[in-house]
């Protein structure tokens, strides 16, 4: 006992008092739960206490530590549904931030407010010392206080989030300082502390460009996303990645993991994946499983349409056949995907032989050189959608439950709205 009160002494007096470097950030919600992110310059350590109004105030004791460059996610829990909470958080007695945030409303299917969330992919932060010569491929960061402006409920950052680069992926410290100096962003704190995020990754976060499960030190990057993020959860029946879930009110949303299991495109033998058949299997599961009145599939690359280039679906076309086939023969209905990856933005539309239609949603980039490929030839693309320029996209669920539909926009840097679709629950 004596051992263990000393090991706890050393534990606290290691830790010292520092500033936030980046965030709070709202993560992973739930009606009784709130996942909450921070990283600080130092290991530093925390009190963090949060409170309603009608509720008595609860108290968290935790640390920062160097080993993952003093990030942390702390898990406020025994929340009320739709509930304002307060919360602030001190280190050494020193008030490090204040804030407040909203637990989401149960779901008991009485009628539903409207209510929003927005995405997009691809954020490329110029950095003299590292950067190629030439046209900087980086974009600026003032596309986040538009984001803000339209008041999403949370925001769905769809893969290549980060760009780590020159050899950055070789090592913890170069993975670790790139994320570092993404999530510090001045023009992001705002965001991070008033709205909730999840994410999923692409090949700029899990390694070098068009990684596939080859890369040596994919595990590193794995717990690099964990670190940095603060999602539901990562992996699923035992098995690595990053794939997930979670629910919101009346909607459903399956992350997906297209980088750890992938084979090399080159490769001749042997399966052909990007997802792979677990992972595939566990999905078509979800889908059949849930009762969500809309289900969005989260994937870092474009999966519906048909252009069979670069690292589009389309290249593994057995995966994607095998896929697409489990959709139709159980029945799915109301699934959207939503992708990036590719420096521009389209929705596409396929409508499978059972009268059945599947969207995606592409929506790239946010802050990095976009790229204008209209006619590379996806005969699925919903004419007057692709934009090629910086952009990001929202979706607000209207109407009553049982006629739910879709409003899908998009908009410019400036907030400039360049386009909307309506998909109407089938």
């Amino acid at each position: 006992m004596k051992t263990l009160f000393f090991l706890l002494l050393l534990l606290l007096s290691a830790a010292g008092f520092g500033q936030i470097l980046s965030g709070p950030m709202i993560g992973h919600q739930t009606p009784v739960e709130t996942k909450v992110w921070l990283q600080t310059e130092v290991p530093s350590l925390l009190n963090i206490s949060y409170a309603s109004k009608n509720e008595a105030e609860k108290t968290i004791v935790t640390n920062t530590q160097q080993d993952n460059w003093n990030t942390i996610t702390i898990q406020l829990e025994r929340l009320t549904p739709n509930t304002l909470y307060n919360y602030s958080i001190l280190s050494s007695g020193k008030l490090l931030f204040q804030g407040n945030f909203k637990t989401p409303q149960l779901l008991d299917k009485k009628p539903l407010s409207d209510y929003s969330f927005a995405f997009g992919s691809c954020i490329y932060i110029n950095e003299e010392q590292n950067d190629q010569d030439g046209e900087p491929f980086g974009r600026s960061l003032d596309i986040i206080s538009n984001i803000q402006k339209t008041q999403p409920d949370f925001m769905l950052w769809l893969g290549d989030n980060i760009y780590l680069r020159k050899g950055e992926w070789r090592s913890k410290t170069g993975i670790y300082r790139r994320y570092t100096n993404f999530k510090s962003q001045p023009e992001l704190q705002s965001f991070w502390q008033n709205t909730a995020h999840y994410a999923i990754w692409d090949d700029h976060d899990f390694g070098p460009n068009d990684a596939d499960r080859s890369f040596v030190n994919k595990d590193i990057t794995l717990q690099a996303f964990k670190d940095f993020w603060a999602n539901p959860s990562y992996g699923i029946n035992g098995q690595l990645g990053i794939t997930s879930q979670f629910s919101y009110l009346d909607i459903e949303f399956f992350l997906l993991d297209n980088r750890y299991f992938r084979s090399p495109n080159e490769r001749k033998t042997g399966e052909r994946e990007i997802l792979g058949k677990a992972q595939i299997e566990w999905l078509i599961d979800a889908l059949v499983k849930s009762k969500a009145n809309f289900k969005f599939v989260l994937v870092g690359g474009q999966f519906v349409s048909d252009a069979a280039v670069y690292e589009n679906h389309a290249n593994y076309a057995k995966e994607r056949d095998y896929l697409l086939n489990l959709i139709e023969n159980e029945g799915l209905k109301n699934i959207v995907f939503l992708t990036g990856d590719r420096h521009k933005t389209e929705l596409s539309l396929l409508k499978l032989k059972n009268g059945t239609t599947l969207y995606d949603f592409t929506s790239s980039p946010m802050a990095s050189k976009a790229f204008d490929s209209e006619n590379e030839g996806n005969t699925n693309q919903v004419k007057g959608t692709h934009v090629a320029t910086q952009n990001f996209g929202t979706i607000t669920v209207l109407g009553d439950y049982e006629t739910r539909s879709l409003l899908l926009k998009t908009f410019n840097a400036s907030g400039k709205l360049l386009w909307e679709h309506k998909i109407q629950k089938q």
